[in-house]
């Protein structure tokens, strides 16, 4: 296939690393097989992809958008105000960049550039990272020509002639870990006859895998397991201070947030994870035996679904956010000690990674606007 041009490319949307980091991921496989690409991201203002996005070294632009509310507030009130800003902002967009394709990946902006650009005769996809599909791409599957979704049977939500099964793409250092053990327990100055434990509860924090740590240290203490523990932004410092009243020996080692993924990964034996779309598709690849905790605070309970699509198919162990704290710990020493189970989860949900998910949804981009 020949190209005439450099392609031109939108990809937007944000609002969670659920959406930015595939999308980036996205980004990086389109610059790697057409390295002349010009890619612009667009994003709402005051999200974190106005930050994250830039880090990763791309362009990005902002609308003024945001969510509808579920009760009356003064953002609700300008909500209509910031649509046509967005929808008028979003055509200057698209007329000055003059795209081949754009690319919705979820998140209140990807609605009015999509809209625009579709209305205009943009080829457009949009990606969907969880198994319940979220409303913006919901109702923009209508508009576009495909659909790149992470699990199958997603009929019930989009027109199955659309319908791409391509998986998430996640960040290129997971997706081999091989050799990188000792590189990690290196990193993180842990003991290679300790198991370790790592627990994920995203970028912003969970309360009760946190709380859950804090109730269960003497448990883990006892067991002698090291644990990788990312508590969050919000939890740090409170964190911190509780971690202090507790002798353990130098078994817990406390985050902020963990760059090092790759690393953490590949040290750990077992992981305690929330459900959110990027996290279970980075686990698949990784292939580590996972306990998922789906966080009850999500939109239609999205990750209890995300979870459920992984313990069905005996790749994961689920708890209930609302027995964690009782139960989780003890969950995660038990699954340590059994081989058995580790060897079997990390068959099955190593079978459900799609580790080429990016390159995947560039092909299907590249057959639109070849």
């Amino acid at each position: 296939m020949e190209k005439k041009e450099p392609y031109r490319i939108i990809i937007s949307g944000g609002g969670t690393g659920g959406h930015i980091y595939p999308a980036i991921a996205i980004a990086n496989a389109f610059k790697s097989r057409f390295e002349d690409t010009e890619i612009l991201f667009v994003g709402a203002q005051g999200k974190m992809e106005m930050q994250k996005v830039p880090e990763a070294g791309y362009k990005i632009q902002g609308l003024w958008i945001s969510g509808l509310q579920r009760k009356l507030t003064l953002d609700n009130l300008s909500f209509p105000f910031k649509v046509i800003n967005s929808l008028n902002r979003s055509a200057k967009i698209i007329r000055r960049f003059k795209p081949h394709a754009v690319i919705g990946v979820g998140g209140y902006a990807s609605g009015p550039l999509l809209r625009v650009a579709t209305r205009k005769r943009v080829p457009a996809v949009i990606q969907e990272q969880n198994s319940y599909a979220g409303l913006t791409n919901k109702i923009l599957a209508k508009r576009v020509q495909k659909i790149c979704v992470a699990y199958p049977n997603m009929e019930k939500f989009f027109p199955a002639g659309k319908l791409v099964v391509t998986g998430n793409p996640v960040r290129k250092d997971i997706t081999d870990l091989s050799g990188k053990r000792n590189a990690g327990l290196s990193h993180f100055k842990l003991d290679d006859n300790k198991p370790v434990l790592m627990i994920l509860g995203g970028s912003l924090g969970a309360r009760t895998l946190n709380d859950s740590m804090i109730e269960s240290l003497p448990q883990l203490i006892d067991a002698g397991i090291q644990v990788i523990w990312q508590c969050g932004r919000f939890y740090f410092e409170e964190m911190t201070e509780k971690l202090a009243k507790t002798e353990h020996n130098g078994l817990i080692h406390l985050f902020e947030f963990l760059k090092e993924m790759d690393l953490a990964y590949a040290s750990s034996d077992v992981v305690v994870s929330r459900a959110g779309a990027l996290s279970v598709s980075e686990l698949s690849i990784a292939g580590k035996p996972t306990i998922f905790v789906p966080s009850p605070n999500v939109a239609e309970d999205h990750q209890s679904k995300n979870a459920k699509a992984m313990v069905d198919n005996d790749a994961a162990v689920l708890v209930k956010d609302n027995e964690a704290r009782e139960k989780l710990i003890q969950r995660a020493i038990e699954l340590i000690r059994d081989e058995a189970q580790k060897d079997r989860l990390i068959k099955n949900i190593k079978a459900m990674a799609k580790p080429n998910a990016a390159e995947d949804i560039v092909e299907e981009i590249v057959k639109l606007i070849a």
